[in-house]
């Protein structure tokens, strides 16, 4: 694994509230966590093991956990890892969706970007937009709630 993507996985450990991240490419996996004031990063290549460490500043946990501000009653879509959350394909583009969009299974609703990589996130379920809980621009953890579906 690419040590700028090592890196890029700490930067993004270091603007989160999360406390560990794991990827795997193939044989290869990464995994950082934050259990003191130093995150470890070890990649696995499927006959050698590499550790590389940086110091990373310890950030206060959040008071409460991330969740829907009010009661919903409808499908939650939560992101399916760690990134940034856009509401648009790009500054000029208007969102895929409003609060009271129609959306079908499948349609896209958002996109989060991990690792300069922008993944599309789909509605799993047809209904209409209850609300977006996330804003445009705003870092997202892994199963945060981005939008409900009712």
């Amino acid at each position: 694994m690419d040590i700028r993507k090592v890196k890029k996985l700490i930067e993004l450990l270091e603007t989160s509230d999360i406390a560990e991240i794991e990827i795997k490419e193939g044989e290869e996996a990464v995994r950082i966590s934050r259990n003191s004031s130093v995150a470890t990063a070890a990649v696995t290549p499927a006959a050698a093991q590499v550790a590389a460490t940086a110091p990373i500043p310890v950030m206060p946990a959040p008071a409460e956990a991330k969740s829907p501000s009010k009661a919903t009653s409808g499908h939650v879509v939560s992101s399916p890892m760690v990134g940034t959350f856009f509401r648009s394909p790009s500054p000029s583009s208007p969102p895929f969706v409003e609060v009271g969009t129609h959306v079908k299974a499948g349609d896209v609703v958002c996109i989060v970007e991990a690792m300069k990589m922008m993944n599309q996130i789909e509605a799993e379920k047809a209904g209409i937009i209850e609300a977006i809980l996330v804003k445009d621009g705003d870092p997202v953890e892994f199963d945060q709630p981005l939008v409900t579906i009712v």
